[in-house]
């Protein structure tokens, strides 16, 4: 497992990419329908303009939500190896925990988490 199967690996998603952009294209019949461009709500028309500004607030709760999902998934692998690795493995999901808090008093102290 060396570079060589990075390139593999790498070529193959090029590949599979590329395939089924192309197979899209081929298939696709395609039509010139003017509801196609319009925002789709639950089947309801649209009365205003679709496009306005929604507040910064909901991506950040998001993007908060997003880090401490992630968190989930790099302790799950943690935790079934932490008796195989010992200390050591207690010691760097503290520090890991650790810097993931931080990051959650930063974002409480600075109101991302207050909803509108």
């Amino acid at each position: 497992m060396g570079p060589f199967s990075l390139i593999v690996l790498t070529i193959a998603a090029i590949v599979f990419s590329a395939g089924g952009i192309l197979a899209g294209r081929l298939f696709n019949k395609g039509s010139n329908n003017s509801q196609k461009g319009q925002a789709y709500e639950c089947g309801i028309p649209t009365q205003t303009s679709p496009w306005h500004q929604f507040n910064v607030g909901y991506y950040l709760f998001a993007l908060l939500f997003l880090i401490f999902d992630v968190e989930l998934i790099f302790m799950y692998p943690w935790a079934v190896v932490v008796k195989k690795i010992g200390i050591t493995a207690l010691f760097e999901i503290l520090v890991f925990v650790f810097i993931l808090f931080m990051g959650f008093l930063y974002a409480h102290k600075k109101g991302a988490l207050k909803w509108m």
